[in-house]
């Protein structure tokens, strides 16, 4: 008999906070329903009381899923508690997440609250929590930096008010894996009633230990992990959620708990994580990785050929790995294609939206032979940006050796199309210009990368665009066949992301087509 560890994500959450990886409310329901088919337990959608966006995205995210628990954040006060009940309504499985503070530090400087107080008001949030769900979370902010005797008061008091989990974050990325495994064991030998909560840990990655830590804390005998897709969250990230699962679960001789993942969907999740917020996946990272179970050596190749665990320890296809197989080409009809987008959880609207997606999909057929899944995902995020306030109509890039680039370019601005004309460095800069002669949005250029989606010369390049402004951070994406197109597009998107924010943009007034 094994325990079931419970896996607790919180990519929609803690990943958002990272700088630039803002998500549409649309974007978060296609996640969910992602994760949802991976059989995750909990969702954590978001932080209710926020933002009017975040409500939405949580109510959202709530009505979308089924299966999973979904899960909004609230601090330990009543108003965010009622928000987060609220935008939970519709959900049939809910969980309410309260925390507070519980280190010297943050208490005295941050709530400049006494340790009584802190009791009283964790106590108060989780008794409130319960008038709306059974199913209630409490986190000690800062558990890690926090005084182990506080600890044990507080948490005492919080699991008799009703909190039936009790989360124990390493907020700050501090603690070693000894020392937090031996934490989790403390805790859960000296609470006198921890027998009636399930022990939770979420894990930062500052010194790049969260993956170590959680792994150590479930050995202390914790049975829920907060984790993200490919790590994403703020600063350095968060535990991967990836990692966490195939370590469980490759190393059954080591862990006496397994989890309930449809691990063959990991790469399905990771893929479109890394397309909704612009964040490349690092080639040699662990599972997800471009090179996880590629093998170049001679020796590793010869051993792998001969028998596959001399140097593999987990199948590729148990996380989703599998050959580059043609799934649909420009023969292909509507009903191929809808039926292709349902299978890797793209859903559509309205028939609208749907004949968008198609006849795109007819011209990228056109352009490219082979279209695989990496393109449907670009395609699908092609068509929503087709709908934001400012899109990119048409461009013009003239270069040649020993000349500057010029780019001709009309956008479509509130249904109407303005040009401009600029000289840049190269293309791209050419193209940036042009768009900052019309917008003028006085944003700061932060990131300009390029991928390429899929294999092959005639592969999609997808950009990502990373600008600053008035403090606000947005990430934009593009993709096309032509990279100068991608990255003309990416730059839109992350303008449009900044309005969306509040950083309201005023176009120049331009030559109007």
């Amino acid at each position: 008999m094994t325990d079931q560890l419970i896996i607790f994500d919180t990519t929609l959450r803690d990943g958002e906070q990272s700088p630039g990886a803002s998500m549409t409310r649309d974007e978060k329901v296609r996640i969910a329903k992602a994760l949802e088919r991976m059989r995750v337990d909990v969702i954590e959608a978001g932080f209710a009381i926020a933002s009017p966006g975040d409500f939405a995205s949580v109510k959202a995210v709530a009505e979308a899923v089924d299966d999973s628990t979904v899960c909004s954040l609230a601090r330990a006060n009543l108003k965010d508690i009622d928000a987060a009940a609220q935008a939970l309504e519709p959900a049939r499985r809910r969980r309410i997440h309260t925390f507070i503070a519980t280190s010297p530090i943050h208490m005295a400087k941050k709530l400049n609250m006494h340790p009584d107080q802190v009791v009283e008001a964790a106590v108060a949030a989780v008794k409130h929590a319960r008038q709306y769900t059974d199913d209630v979370e409490f986190s000690p902010e800062d558990a890690g930096r926090s005084e182990p005797d506080f600890l044990c008061r507080i948490l005492e008091a919080v699991i008799d008010a009703g909190a039936g989990t009790i989360n124990i974050p390493d907020t700050v990325g501090y603690t070693m894996p000894h020392m937090f495994g031996q934490l989790i064991a403390d805790l859960r030998n000296r609470v006198p009633n921890a027998d009636k909560a399930v022990f939770s840990v979420h894990c930062h990655n500052d010194l790049g230990m969260a993956v170590a830590n959680s792994l150590a804390a479930v050995l202390a005998g914790a049975r829920q992990v907060e984790c993200t897709i490919n790590g994403l969250g703020e600063r350095a990230g968060n535990a991967a959620l990836e990692e966490v699962a195939m370590a469980v679960r490759t190393r059954r001789d080591v862990f006496a708990c397994d989890h309930r993942l449809d691990t063959k969907h990991i790469m399905q999740a990771s893929r479109l994580v890394s397309a909704v917020t612009g964040f490349p996946v690092q080639p040699n990272k662990a599972i997800v990785g471009a090179n996880a179970f590629a093998h170049e050596s001679g020796i590793h190749q010869d051993g792998v050929i001969k028998h596959r665990e001399t140097y593999e320890i987990m199948h590729a296809a148990d996380v989703g790995w599998s050959e580059q197989h043609i799934v649909l080409g420009k023969h292909s009809g509507r009903n191929a294609f809808r039926t292709r987008c349902e299978e890797l959880g793209i859903s559509f609207e309205s028939p609208e939206l749907l004949n968008d997606a198609f006849a795109r999909f007819k011209v990228l057929a056109d352009q490219k032979h082979e279209i695989f899944d990496e393109d449907l995902h670009a395609l699908v995020s092609d068509v929503a940006q087709a709908h934001e306030r400012i899109n990119l109509h048409q461009l013009e890039v003239t270069a040649a050796t020993g000349t500057r680039p010029v780019a001709h370019l009309s956008l479509q601005i509130d249904k109407e199309l303005v040009s401009a004309s600029a000289e840049g460095d190269g293309s791209v800069d050419a193209c940036f210009k042009a768009i900052e002669q019309i917008i003028d949005s006085g944003a700061q250029l932060l990131l300009f990368s390029v991928n390429a989606i899929t294999q092959g010369t005639d592969a999609q390049g997808e950009t990502t665009v990373r600008l600053a402004r008035d403090g606000k951070v947005a990430n934009g994406q593009g993709a096309d066949t032509d990279v100068v197109v991608a990255a003309a597009k990416a730059y839109v998107n992350a303008l449009n992301r900044l309005d969306q924010m509040g950083v309201r943009l005023h176009p120049q007034v331009g030559e109007t087509v």
